[in-house]
């Protein structure tokens, strides 16, 4: 009787005798097939290089989209804990592009001070106009693409913070009511829980979706930030009976969004579509999600808003930096620009046209720390909504598996094995959480700047590095006018190097 090593060695010996006669004769992979076993190493290594670079080789700062000591700052926020940081910042203070704040001599007093703020109002003109108390809050991501457990969180925490989330393109589940959170309702192209079998709009079924309640708000995605121009793709894996009810799909079949509306194709269109279902949902406000890549859309917007009364209560400028389960890295690397420079140009153009007291902006793209949600204050946001951060507050570690439906942390899947690890009572007090401590951030910024309110902060109130020891007002990088703007664009680009 051989020992129970000896059987170990024998079956070690007959899996590599066999895989590499295996090898020797496939025709699919040239590596393994020029080095038979051993080549099977290099494709070992491709998958642990991501996590063994996230933890252990990269710095601090290095890591995209996400720095770890950005993530490092939702967790503890999401914990309750202390995000202060020892021994001094690890960001370079000469690094081109850092935005710095410029404090006040005199600060507004922060003892004894107050979080709360006054409401930001959405469509205070309207039958059912909604007060926003927090000044980021949860952005689109469906049931679908985000798990049930997951949405459910978010839901929960958004209920005990007092915010709101938006539902996504995938509709209002069934997860997203049982959280009790207030909701945004977005209706994307697919017209997903609205739609008739063919894809066009079917008022009841948007009726039923935004009588509800918790429902506050409607607005229609024109784009997303990682792939402006192109539809959504759930793969078919992730459409189980419960998802196929919900947004009226097929099960079986990859649920695919078109990359437009079928109602309309030029603003006029969009608004007449944007008030049938501000009507269709009892008077609630309404808006749009959009990526922007110069400033002729969003001036045509602001000249119909500054001559009617029917416009949208709200614009969501979504950056190209935004992101997704999955997009096409074409569109995700290259088309839209960024959260910065669009805000700046809607500000722009909605204050040139007249129309800037009528309509709220929300800044969406890579948002995570109350510094970054400031910044986008000013540069012309009314609020934030974020996506990322809240993931991060679920337990999300970056992995980069969103779209394979296998995400480790059972936030971006619909493993019910993967899925059983994320708790919604625990992690829903984690959200909460991370909502508030990005508002006490932002409140924290607002008082060292001398202000009273969020919405106080203006590109005066910072400065950008443009290279080491030379800092400009970002009034002078980002102008007030869209002529000097866009003069500040020429000058650079006469700057640059020929190609």
């Amino acid at each position: 009787m051989l020992p129970w090593w000896a059987w170990l060695l024998i079956a070690i010996g007959g899996y590599t005798a066999f895989s590499t006669l295996w090898d020797v004769f496939q025709r699919k992979h040239t590596i393994i097939r020029n080095f038979p076993f051993f080549g099977r190493f290099r494709y070992i290594a491709e998958k642990l290089g991501p996590p063994l670079r996230q933890y252990i080789v990269t710095s601090d700062l290095s890591e995209r989209p996400f720095t770890r000591l950005q993530r490092s700052w939702a967790y503890r926020a999401a914990k309750g804990l202390s995000n202060t940081v020892p021994f001094g910042t690890q960001v370079d203070q000469e690094g081109p592009g850092v935005i710095k704040f410029n404090p006040a001599p005199f600060p507004t007093p922060d003892l004894h001070a107050s979080d709360e703020m006054q409401p930001v109002i959405l469509g205070p003109n309207r039958l059912k106009p909604y007060a926003v108390k927090y000044i980021a809050n949860i952005s689109g991501m469906s049931f679908g693409a985000l798990s049930r457990n997951a949405v459910l969180a978010l839901s929960k925490g958004a209920k005990l913070a007092g915010g709101y989330m938006s539902s996504g393109e995938g509709s209002v589940s069934d997860y997203h009511i049982a959280g009790g959170g207030d909701l945004f309702y977005q209706i994307g192209p697919g017209k997903f829980g609205c739609r008739n079998e063919d894809g066009t709009f079917n008022e009841e079924k948007f009726k039923a979706v935004a009588a509800r309640e918790q429902v506050k708000a409607v607005y229609l995605k024109l784009a997303q930030g990682a792939k402006p121009g192109k539809g959504g793709v759930l793969p078919r894996e992730k459409v189980t009976a419960e998802i196929s009810r919900i947004r009226g799909i097929k099960m079986g079949e990859d649920c695919h969004s078109p990359n437009c509306h079928a109602e309309f194709n030029d603003v006029p269109g969009m608004m007449r579509f944007l008030n049938r279902v501000r009507d269709l949902s009892g008077g609630k406000p309404a808006g749009f999600k959009c990526v922007l890549g110069g400033d002729e859309f969003i001036r045509e917007v602001a000249r119909y808003i500054a001559s009617h009364d029917d416009g949208p209560d709200f614009i969501i400028i979504d950056g190209a930096e935004g992101g997704t389960g999955a997009a096409p890295m074409s569109l995700s690397d290259h088309m839209g620009i960024s959260l910065q420079e669009a805000l700046v140009i809607t500000d722009n153009v909605l204050r040139e046209e007249g129309a800037r007291n009528k309509v709220k902006v929300i800044g969406s793209g890579r948002i995570v720390t109350g510094a970054s949600a400031a910044i986008a204050l000013g540069l012309g946001a009314d609020l934030c909504h974020i996506a990322r951060g809240f993931m991060f507050s679920l337990g999300c570690i970056q992995a980069l598996l969103c779209n394979t439906n296998h995400c480790p942390t059972g936030v971006a899947t619909q493993s019910r094995w993967l899925t059983r690890g994320l708790d919604p009572e625990s992690k829903s007090v984690r959200v909460s959480n991370y909502m508030q401590a990005i508002h006490h951030d932002v409140m924290m910024i607002v008082r060292a700047l001398g202000l009273q309110h969020p919405n106080d902060i203006t590109r005066k109130h910072m400065s950008m590095i443009v290279e080491p020891g030379r800092r400009v007002a970002l009034t002078e990088i980002y102008p007030t006018t869209m002529k000097a703007f866009h003069q500040t664009r020429i000058i650079r680009r006469a700057d640059l190097p020929a190609a």
